[in-house]
């Protein structure tokens, strides 16, 4: 129970416990129960249950009548102030702290952060280290792969991972840190050494109800980093600076238009790559656009600031390639047509790849975007998304994201009402994805670009609380005669 809030405890608690558990079906004889309050369910509603299963300890906020008469023998129950704190400190220290073994970064912001930790990820394990990664696509322990359920795990979870990391002997873990993961309080009795800040736009709305509380969440991760940290943030994003406010952590900035600590420019942008100049040194990376030179510029700050070589780590990251299912690019050579596979699923991200793929196009070659949004998600980007579309495609197709429990149809009719006036000529409903994308390639010409956001690197679609096998870039693959694949 170090550093938890303890309220009060009933019983004797010298117990002898083998595991920690906040899901009562998973309870099993000596297990410690955490009631947590939940999204879609309160854990206090299933103390009862846990008891049955075998629970010799209880943890929560109320301490209810019901409870009460079973509290005998060798029941303890231990009410603390925030059930979900108390559960990230207590797997901390149920796993013996492991992130304070290993130098931890967390990557959090709007978009970017899948990018920049699989970048540090590479760069670190190229410059001969043992990694630990933790993203919304994958989990790694040096090349050990584990599948990812969550963009951040729960608490215990996430603690017996960094347990993993460090006893197969990693020196270094990259993290993304949602801003669910915050507010939750997931990351509770984690030691971070470093936390980054890549940039904020309107997301997740639908869970933090305001644009001002979903900022606050994120500034309270820099809030809480100790001192010795540090707290590495975009200046050129509006709220950059907002981050560093209140934290005691060494503050340091990059960005490519303001002065900042770490700068960079940004010489050449094509669809080959980004020739930079950074740091004052000319620099190549085989990333496209202007929001990769933000996330390169950001991985390169990190690296400094883990005391790494600087002309090893520019060499290192002139070869890398970014995350999939970020701006992932196939080329069919016969035809003549790119398709990119982006996992933007933000206005503001769609925004950055369609102007970035505006900046790389060389002719008059078409532009043909094919994007949803998902269901049981923020409702007012839909319409936003149809718009940004429409603003930088020449051919616009909405269909199906992850409909999830949501009628696919009325989510396409609430992206319908951002499709300006201008532009309905160009606009159409295909509600199946994969006639959607058959119907782009069958569009494209010799030399056009098809975009395919808002999936990226997922290999599913959710429908009715159900995954059903779908690749948005192996059904390109199919359409563009390249079962195999061909990267440009």
């Amino acid at each position: 129970m170090e550093g938890v809030d303890v309220l009060k405890i009933t019983g004797n608690p010298n117990l002898e416990i083998s595991r920690i558990d906040f899901d009562s079906r998973k309870v099993t004889t000596k297990s410690l129960f955490v009631a947590v309050k939940g999204v879609a369910a309160d854990g206090h509603q299933f103390i009862d249950k846990a008891i049955q299963n075998g629970a010799k300890v209880i943890v929560g906020e109320e301490f209810s009548d019901l409870v009460t008469p079973i509290l005998v023998g060798n029941l303890v129950y231990v009410k603390v102030k925030d059930s979900a704190e108390a559960l990230g400190q207590m797997a901390a220290n149920f796993y013996n702290h492991p992130s304070r073994e290993i130098q931890l970064v967390g990557v959090t912001g709007t978009n970017g952060k899948t990018t920049t930790a699989t970048l540090l990820y590479d760069l670190f394990t190229n410059l001969g280290n043992k990694v630990g990664l933790i993203s919304t696509v994958e989990n790694r322990i040096g090349n050990l792969i584990i599948p990812s359920t969550h963009t951040t795990p729960n608490a215990l979870a996430l603690q017996g991972l960094l347990r993993e990391m460090v006893n197969a002997g990693c020196e270094y873990a990259f993290m993304e840190v949602s801003s669910h993961a915050v507010h939750q309080r997931r990351i509770a009795g984690t030691h971070f050494t470093g936390g980054v800040f890549t940039n904020i736009s309107h997301d997740h709305l639908n869970y933090h109800g305001t644009f001002a509380e979903y900022i606050r969440v994120k500034k309270q991760f820099f809030d809480e980093l100790p001192k010795g940290s540090f707290a590495l943030t975009n200046l050129d994003d509006k709220r950059g600076s907002v981050m560093l406010q209140n934290t005691v952590a060494k503050k340091q900035t990059y960005g490519l238009k303001k002065m900042a600590d770490y700068k960079a420019k940004i010489v050449e942008n094509s669809i080959r790559g980004l020739q930079m100049e950074l740091n004052g040194k000319e620099f190549f990376a085989r990333l496209v656009g202007a929001f990769n030179a933000y996330n390169l510029l950001c991985v390169f700050a990190t690296a400094m600031l883990l005391d790494q070589d600087e002309m090893e780590v520019m060499t290192i990251l002139s070869n890398l390639k970014s995350a999939e299912g970020r701006f992932d690019f196939i080329y069919s050579k016969e035809k003549n047509i790119t398709a990119i596979v982006d996992y933007a699923h933000t206005p503001d991200a769609l925004e950055k790849v369609l102007s970035t793929i505006q900046k790389v196009r060389t002719g008059k070659e078409k532009v043909i975007t094919v994007v949803g949004c998902g269901g049981d998600r923020d409702k007012t980007k839909r319409p936003i998304m149809a718009k940004a579309a429409c603003d930088y495609s020449d051919q616009v197709i909405l269909t199906s994201d992850n409909p999830r429990t949501e009628d696919p149809d009325a989510i396409l009719a609430d992206m319908e009402k951002g499709i300006p006036a201008y532009a309905t000529q160009k606009a159409l409903t295909i509600t199946d994805r994969k006639q959607a994308i058959k119907a782009a390639c069958q569009m494209a010409r010799h030399g056009d670009i098809i975009l395919v956001a808002g999936k990226g690197h997922e290999k599913y679609q959710e429908i009715n609380g159900k995954k059903f096998p779908f690749d948005d870039k192996q059904i390109l693959k199919e359409m563009m005669g390249l079962q195999n694949g061909s990267r440009a």
